[in-house]
């Protein structure tokens, strides 16, 4: 049955259930809701020795895991204390009552990660605004903050200061760990405006219910976990017929490493992989395939299997339709076919002489664009890599490609984009760069073997100093991805964990280097609102769609109040006059209401949308149609929905889903 029609009958189902349960005269019970909302309902995460009681007042009870969220259904006064009637999930069940002193109430489901470290200072979490204010507003954040940050690294106390984060990094994909958002603010320091958050921090152990319960994890040995520390290479190459000459470097660098590897005892440590990829096979059938995995890393034995592997990899017989190919169905094929679980380092390399297919294109595959397969990869924690070959023959896709692979590539830990482009398709530049890569990643490997960790030199560069050349820009950002990789490694083989139990302020950006973020923001939305969104994008689609083809008989924005009502929106919001912005008139869910982000959905108005000329409008409509694409492959990636709770329902699970993905 397909998902859409899932979904339908789904619906009709719960329907019919509480017409029986109405029918029956029982009353389906909801949560209270948060003041001033019309859909969002009360939460509350329990404090550590949180207990969940018979009834208000009762001492004893069932201990919570710290941190786990439940939604509130009465409020109850019992001896001067307040009392919570919770469950775990939403839909009327209730599992007992929680003092509320020991909750902590959520306003948001909105949590933050931190980005790797590799390239900044560790964040600290002070213990008041005032004191994080002090250091921001300084004339010099980072020169205030260093004694601070070397007094915490050395293991001294500051009163201002209440942790500080992890020295490895923590993956969240598979660790989950919550620091939710309690409070967010915007604050203009004289480098520019800055974010700063109340947040409340709690590992995700299993079995926790109040500090202390559970011994702390032993700490292994750095330098022994090192020595297990692997990498995979993952080339993504383009097949099609102009391809040859690079298709045989990338063999001939491929084979000339496996023999250093093999001589240097790291056959096991070190895998190289290869997808291919050429255009739509229902355009020309005589492509073949649109992408092909011919060399899972995982499955390699060495040098002559891969080799073996991909020996029957060959340039296409026939042209494709276009000059743009299906790059980014190779990079998913690779993302979803290669278990990157097994590895430390993570490189993908993608190898092309000419511009991606876009998302709306109907030769496109997979629907996507640049910004999205990004957010793919870095889920996954892969490092992607963009070699562009700057053939004579793709001169006038040249800007267009390098615009597409800048964005694909941009890297938050090197802080800037992973392309290198090659002037003329020089195969002899080109196997150099292939070269210096691999063989950095193989240096990366070669050391940790060794029981050794060396940051990546764009770390302690001097600001001034700029690499001469491309083989000296493409090593430092190699061994600064390196030794990102490597703390990501140590933080999953270590178990390390976010800072302990507490409350405390952060900044959203590096005190020396304000460019570079420390955390990233997470909306936790559920498989419900998941799909409400997916309708308020099909709606904004199906509106922008109409008005532009009866121009001047249809207005975009009375097309969205008429989707708004169909979607049983706030009727007061759609004949507001004030309601200026379409996140104004009620159509989106109160879900995104007060996110610290700059939606140009959210914030477009009807003057804007008619002063477009119909290609900016169809830019707008194409990055919705792509965003839609997105949220159907979150509904689909069973492995990340969390339950936030031990007595959640499966309906209120949540998905992690990164900001700069909503509309």
């Amino acid at each position: 049955m397909p998902a859409g029609w899932r979904l339908v009958l789904g619906a009709i189902l719960a329907g019919a259930l509480l017409g029986a349960a109405a029918q029956a005269g029982e009353e389906v019970r909801k949560p209270l809701l948060m003041e001033g909302k019309q859909t969002l309902f009360q939460r509350v995460l329990t404090r550590p020795g949180a207990l969940l009681a018979a009834k208000p007042g009762e001492s004893a009870g069932k201990a919570q895991p710290a941190f786990s969220q439940f939604y509130v259904y009465e409020r109850k006064s019992f001896e001067g204390r307040e009392w919570l009637l919770v469950g775990g999930g939403s839909r009327g069940t209730t599992d007992g009552w929680i003092d509320a002193s020991m909750a902590l109430p959520w306003k948001q489901q909105m949590a933050l990660s931190f980005t790797n470290p590799a390239n900044r200072q560790r964040a600290l979490l002070f213990k008041d605004r005032k004191d994080l204010l002090e250091v921001l507003k300084a004339e010099d954040p980072a020169k205030i903050a260093a004694p601070l940050l070397e007094a915490v690294e050395a293991g001294k106390s500051d009163p201002r200061v209440l942790s500080i984060e992890p020295k490895e990094h923590i993956d969240i994909s598979k660790q989950f760990y919550l620091l939710p958002i309690l409070q967010a603010e915007e604050v203009v320091t004289q480098r520019g405006t800055t974010r700063v958050l109340e947040v409340a921090s709690v590992s995700a152990r299993a079995g926790d219910t109040a500090p202390g319960s559970e011994a702390a994890k032993p700490k292994t040995d750095s330098q022994a976990v090192l020595r297990t520390f692997t990498a995979t290479v993952v080339f993504v190459i383009d097949s099609t017929i102009s391809m040859g000459p690079y298709i045989d470097r990338t063999r001939a660098a491929v084979r000339r490493i496996y023999d250093k590897i093999e001589r240097a005892g790291l056959a096991s440590q070190v895998k190289f992989g290869l997808v291919a990829y050429r255009s739509s096979v229902k355009a020309v059938p005589e492509l073949e395939y649109v992408s092909k995995l011919f060399a899972d890393p995982s499955q390699v034995k060495g040098g002559e299997d891969f080799l073996q592997r991909v020996s029957s990899l060959s340039p296409a017989r026939v042209s494709s339709p276009r000059f743009e190919e299906d790059a980014f169905a190779g990079i998913l094929s690779a993302l979803q076919g290669v278990d990157w679980s097994q590895f430390g380092g993570r490189y993908l390399v993608l190898i092309t002489d000419a511009g991606a297919i876009k998302g709306q294109s109907e030769l496109s595959s997979t629907h996507l664009d640049a910004p999205q397969v990004k957010i793919e990869a870095e889920q996954s924690g892969v490092a992607l890599y963009a070699l562009h070959l700057k053939t004579p023959q793709g001169k006038s896709n040249h800007a267009e490609a390098e615009r597409q692979y800048r964005t694909l590539t941009q890297n938050d830990v090197v802080g800037k984009p992973l392309y290198y482009g090659v002037d003329a398709g020089s195969v002899d530049q080109f196997g150099q760069i292939v070269d210096t890569l691999a063989e950095a990643i193989v240096e990366q490997v070669q050391a940790a073997s060794q029981g050794k960790i060396v940051p990546g030199s764009a770390r302690t560069a001097k600001p001034e100093a700029k690499p001469q050349d491309v083989k000296t820009r493409m090593q430092d950002d190699a061994r600064l991805l390196g030794y990102a990789m490597q703390l990501a490694y140590l933080g999953r083989a270590q178990g390390t964990t976010a800072p302990e139990l507490f409350q405390a302020w952060i900044s959203d950006r590096d005190f020396a280097k304000p460019d570079l973020a420390t955390t990233e923001v997470r909306v936790l939305l559920t498989k419900s609102e998941l799909s409400n969104l997916r309708d308020v994008v099909k709606a904004i689609l199906e509106a922008g769609d109409r008005a532009q083809q009866d121009v001047g008989t249809a207005d975009f924005f009375d097309l969205l109040r008429s989707s708004a009502a169909q979607l049983a929106r706030d009727p007061r919001k759609l004949g507001d006059p004030a309601a200026t912005k379409l996140g104004q008139m009620g159509l989106l869910g109160e879900y995104l209401d007060d996110l610290p982000y700059r939606s140009q959905v959210m914030n477009l108005t009807a003057a804007t949308w008619q002063t477009w000329s119909l290609d900016q409008q169809e830019e707008f409509l194409d990055g919705l149609r792509r965003k839609l694409r997105h949220y159907q492959l979150y509904h689909d990636d069973a492995d990340r929905w969390i339950a936030l709770s031990p007595a959640a329902t499966p309906a209120d699970r949540v998905y992690p889903v990164p900001i700069e993905a909503l509309p």
